[in-house]
């Protein structure tokens, strides 16, 4: 009996490849679209009165994370449909509602305005980078998985438990944990694309668009506290 013989032929590696292409593809475009509900949604929040906060600094962020991953599991529940991609487009627009405060805190500085495009520069900086090193290379880095999901779990136990303690220091380490964690993120999910991990290109832009949020975000929190400049 011979030895039962197993291989890819060249057809079927680049039926895999251009498929690859097209979920990434196909993520990048829709990861561009998600822009606009973003800036419209920041637009809307700079102008929004947010004095709720101020009663309530705790819960006010408590309620909207519980609505943000509501809306997370609806997205992920209903991927495979034209649901998915409007809840996709919801939830960017409720986050950059959710982002306008921070903008309107930050344009309250003299370099207001120059320290937001530095942070959205970094975060386009860090982004470009990480998704051609896991394009280009091709280098599966999914042993990063449980580090990052470990490291994520730990960072919203630290931030929410500096919401009732508000120390400064350790809001910056978080911040400064927070780059570097969601830049590991970055990289893991080009990755997965890349390699055939993930292939529904709802998803996987929902997985980047949340890096780059939340990168954006810790950017921006650093650079106030260390180079802003108050009238």
């Amino acid at each position: 009996m011979q030895p039962e013989l197993r291989y890819s032929s060249p057809t079927v590696q680049t039926g895999l490849a251009v498929e690859r292409n097209k979920v990434l593809r196909n993520t990048y475009w829709m990861l561009g679209l998600t822009m606009i509900p973003t800036v419209i949604g920041a637009m809307i929040g700079m102008s929004t009165n947010f004095a709720f906060l101020a009663q309530a600094p705790i819960m006010g962020p408590l309620v909207m994370l519980a609505i943000m991953m509501g809306l997370l599991f609806g997205v992920s529940a209903t991927r495979n449909s034209v649901v998915g991609i409007g809840l996709l487009f919801l939830f960017t627009f409720v986050a950059g509602w959710w982002l306008g405060p921070m903008l309107q805190y930050a344009l309250h500085f003299k370099n207001g305005a120059q320290i937001i495009t530095t942070a959205a520069a970094g975060t386009g900086a860090i982004f470009f980078t990480l998704a051609t090193i896991a394009t280009v290379t091709k280098k599966d880095f999914g042993f990063m998985q449980n580090f990052l999901f470990v490291g994520l779990i730990l960072l919203m136990i630290a931030s929410i438990a500096n919401l009732f303690f508000a120390v400064p220091a350790a809001s910056l380490a978080i911040s400064a944990v927070a780059v570097l964690l969601f830049s590991g993120f970055i990289l893991f999910d080009v990755s997965r694309i890349v390699n055939g991990g993930e292939t529904n290109y709802v998803m996987a832009t929902m997985g980047i668009y949340l890096s780059l949020y939340n990168l954006f975000t810790s950017l921006l929190h650093l650079l106030l506290a260390l180079s802003g400049e108050r009238d």
